[in-house]
């Protein structure tokens, strides 16, 4: 099966737990990947055979911009709305990381990776 990874979409979000999380807000990265079949957009050249990846984009913004407690939740919205938008998709995954994230440590990141498909 043939794949189109978009990486490093990066998004200010309010996500979490914590009413200053909601206040505050932070850093966000996400990186997509769907599989589907490029044999046909390959033989056409037609943006309507293939994996928009504009689409992708639209959808994790339009999710990320909602606020939810868990990143999990999130993720899981933007694989519903991408599922939804593109019928040529057969599998969804993506990988949603909250940079510096407010705990008792220096920690890069914490991320969930999350995955459906038809």
């Amino acid at each position: 099966m043939d794949r189109i990874e978009v990486e490093g979409i990066k998004l200010f979000g309010y996500h979490g737990c914590l009413d200053e999380e909601g206040k505050i807000g932070t850093d966000y990265r996400v990186n997509v990947t769907v599989w589907g079949d490029l044999h046909r957009p390959a033989q056409t050249d037609e943006l309507k055979d293939t994996l928009d990846y504009v689409i992708i984009n639209r959808v994790v913004k339009q999710e990320m911009a909602v606020r939810s407690k868990l990143i999990e939740h999130v993720a899981q919205r933007i694989l519903d709305g991408l599922m939804a938008e593109m019928p040529l998709v057969q599998k969804a995954e993506i990988k949603l990381s909250k940079l510096q994230p407010p705990i008792n440590g220096d920690v890069e990141s914490v991320s969930v990776v999350m995955a459906t498909s038809r």
